[in-house]
Formats: structure tokens, C-alpha cells, sequence
């Protein structure tokens, strides 16, 4: 099986990193939830979209190394191979940000690519199979051609959108339960919490 999987906010976790930057910067108050979401919301709420966008390129590129990967991806990633599924990295991203120093974004998570996702001392995905995409119509249109029988993404717009290849089969990564409404089976998405419950999916 071919299984293509997004990036951002899919393998990697940000939410400790944005709360650690934020505080650096003193930009949150104390007791700030350890979450992306939290630090966003807080800027947004006190005028500041500017700083949060500047943060977001500032964490995605000077700062990348630091993130996280989700709780069981990469043995999810190993045992993927072991079982003789192909996976590839499909995600849109643009490659420098919008405002602040022109960190070249790409070049930053291909980097945390290679260092974070091995077992064994050995890389799980060859830089061949990920892509970055400069659009969400490139985005969807490289998991169509790249045969994607099934692709995981933390973005229910992704997955719903019209141009969504109609034979690959929709996986919603929701961790913080935000997209409850589709576990009701909304257009054939089903939503996952964690990546033991994916494996698990994966299993016969």
C-alpha cells in the first residue's frame, strides 16, 4: 500500500516549541497552554498578527531542529516499511517566510527529516519520497500523482477539498479533538486521535 502522510502538525508536534519561543519573547502570559494553537490565539487576541507570523518563520526555520515528533510516528514509519508499505511526505509549505529573515523553510524540515526520522540510525524515507509543495493545489495534486492509496493530514480542508484524488482513501490526524463533527463519517474521513490508533487502522 502506498500511504502518503502531511508534515507539519502531522509527524511534527510545534506546540511545546511555539509555548518556548513565545516565552523567550515574552509574548505570553504565565500558564499558557503548551500549545500552538494557545500562543496563536493569545497574539491574535492582543493585535499582534504580525509577531505570530514572524514567529512562525522563525521556528519553522532558525528553530526547526527543536520540534518534536508526535508519539508514535516513528515507529509507525518503521514498521510501515518493515510490512512493505511505501510511504511519502506530501505537504505545502512555503519555502521562505512571509515576514522576517528568509529562512529557507524547505531546506530546514528536509534537515529534521534526516535527523529525527530513523531507526536504528538508519533514515526511514529516502529524500525522494518527500515534497514540499508552494500550494494546496500542488499539495493535491502531487498525492495524485504519486498513487496515494490512503494519505493522513491534520487539515480536514485538505482532505474534503474538490480537488482530493476520489480514490485515496482520507485519514483525519486530530489529536486535540478539534474536528469532532467528522468522526461522524463526513465525506469518508475517518479521524484519529493518536498514531497508535492509525497503526492499529493499518493492522489486518
Amino acid at each position: 500500500m502506498h500511504i502518503g502522510i502531511d508534515f507539519d502538525n502531522t509527524i511534527v508536534s510545534y506546540d511545546a516549541l511555539f509555548l518556548k519561543v513565545a516565552r523567550e519573547q515574552d509574548l505570553v502570559p504565565p500558564g499558557t497552554a503548551s500549545s500552538k494553537l494557545a500562543v496563536r490565539d493569545h497574539l491574535r487576541r492582543a493585535g499582534q498578527e504580525d509577531r505570530w507570523t514572524e514567529m512562525q518563520g522563525y521556528v519553522y526555520g532558525a528553530r526547526m531542529d527543536e520540534a518534536l515528533a508526535f508519539e508514535g510516528v516513528i515507529g509507525f514509519l518503521h514498521r510501515a516499511a518493515d510490512s512493505g508499505h511505501q510511504v511519502t511526505i506530501v505537504s505545502h509549505k512555503t519555502r521562505h517566510p512571509f515576514i522576517g529573515p528568509q529562512y529557507d523553510l524547505h531546506a530546514a524540515a528536509r534537515g529534521w527529516i534526516e535527523r529525527h526520522l530513523r531507526w536504528d540510525g538508519r533514515a526511514l524515507l529516502a529524500s525522494d519520497r518527500v515534497f514540499f509543495e508552494l500550494t494546496k493545489e500542488e499539495k493535491l495534486a502531487r498525492i495524485s500523482a504519486c498513487g496515494c492509496e490512503v494519505f493522513i493530514d491534520d487539515l480536514p480542508e485538505i482532505l474534503l477539498a474538490a480537488g482530493f484524488p476520489a480514490d485515496t482513501s482520507k485519514l483525519l490526524f486530530d489529536p486535540e479533538d478539534h474536528h469532532e463533527e467528522i468522526g461522524l463519517g463526513l465525506d469518508r474521513v475517518l479521524r484519529f486521535r493518536s498514531w497508535r490508533q492509525i497503526e492499529q487502522h493499518f493492522r489486518p
